[in-house]
């Protein structure tokens, strides 16, 4: 199959973007990186509605469901990180179903350009778990929500194997701070996550995040690693692609990469740090002026379906809303990608996001950034 029919079976829903990108990349063919604006134009038929979501989640196995009842996909939007994809809807641009976390959540719901979700819409909400439901700040007027959980998960390190050896001792954060492999480490590029990681380096409580003190331990460590970095990214493939190559031992990856790479036969693993891991829940909201709100619903309805619930767990190693879609999977298979069926059972052994005020994120933001620069 040529570029132009791989091109074409991924538009009809018949080939993933990831599988499409590493097509072209094993052909030696390089990727540019196209604005959301030209995402969504290139994208499906005016008549769908629009998904603006982290990179990754916009692939057609996500979306069986609402492919099969449309003839299509929907369109998509992507973003790096959720306060970029807040920024731009805070200045206008308007989709129908957006993809935050859980520690973003009530800053989401403050800017008034979200409505609350009606689950009498949604054919696959009776199986949704309640327990990703309870998420502080979630509850609406009426007993409607605002944010539909979606998938569920950890931030920690992905590691070669076969190139770091612990030498006996336990897994931990230590390892992306270790000036022995300086420029062949790698860090997801937003402060949604390193910061956060940076925190539980410097024995930081999350609920004693937004203090001058915590502030300044969670920066010291931070510079500290700075110069060990080979790259910043929130592109998962660009970390992964350097993984398996070798010219990076260690990254901190969502649970995603170690599944795809060890698929592949690249030897890495997933760690569990002694200092415990970054947990999170994600979900979907509606935005207040979303030009195809049936469509929304079916959106959502799909991303939470046992199809999709099916694919986020055995190809992408992240835990699902959907309690049907661990049906599908017998229980050494989620001990080996690391979940359970009890969601509660994974994100309490890590460092569970406690939602900040959106003053504490844009500082937070400015200070990641102007560090990353070397300031």
């Amino acid at each position: 199959m040529d570029v132009v029919d791989q091109l074409g079976a991924m538009r009809e829903g018949k080939m993933s973007r990831r599988a499409f990108t590493r097509s072209l990349l094993a052909s030696g063919v390089a990727i540019a990186s196209v604005p959301v604006g030209a995402r969504r134009a290139m994208a499906a038929a005016e008549d769908q509605g629009t998904y603006f979501t982290w990179g990754g989640y916009d692939i057609p196995e996500l979306f069986q469901p609402y492919n099969e009842a449309n003839g299509e996909l929907p369109n998509f939007a992507v973003f790096g990180g959720s306060e970029e994809a807040l920024t731009k809807m805070r200045g206008g641009f308007v989709v129908d179903v957006s993809h935050p976390c859980n520690s973003a959540l009530p800053r989401w719901v403050k800017t008034g350009l979200f409505q609350s979700i009606d689950t009498s819409r949604l054919s696959n909400w009776p199986d949704v778990m309640p327990e990703l439901v309870d998420l502080p700040g979630n509850m609406a007027e009426g007993n409607d929500i605002w944010m539909a959980p979606f998938d569920w998960g950890q931030t920690s390190i992905t590691y070669r194997t076969d190139l770091i050896d612990l030498e006996g001792e336990e897994e931990s954060w230590d390892i992306l701070w270790d000036p022995k492999y300086k420029g062949k480490l790698g860090s997801l590029g937003a402060g949604a996550d390193a910061w956060w990681i940076g925190a539980i380096k410097a024995g930081v409580p999350f609920d004693q995040l937004d203090t001058p003190e915590a502030f300044e331990k969670i920066a010291a460590v931070m510079r500290e690693q700075r110069p060990l970095i080979r790259t910043y990214t929130d592109d998962n493939t660009t970390l992964e692609q350097a993984l398996s190559s070798g010219e990076m031992v260690a990254s901190m990856t969502w649970n995603s990469s170690a599944v795809q790479l060890q698929a592949e036969g690249v030897p890495v693993k997933f760690a569990k740090p002694k200092e415990g891991a970054l947990t999170w829940v994600c979900g979907l909201m509606v935005h207040k002026d979303a030009p195809k709100l049936d469509k929304a619903y079916e959106i959502i309805d799909s991303l939470i379906s046992v199809e999709s619930g099916k694919f986020l767990i055995g190809d992408y190693g992240y835990g699902h809303s959907n309690k049907k879609a661990f049906d599908e999977f017998d229980e050494e298979t989620l001990t080996g990608l690391g979940l359970s069926k009890n969601p509660i059972e994974i994100l309490q052994a890590g460092h569970f996001q406690i939602p900040q005020t959106q003053e504490w994120e844009t500082k937070m933001n400015e200070m990641f950034e102007q560090i990353k620069a070397g300031f």
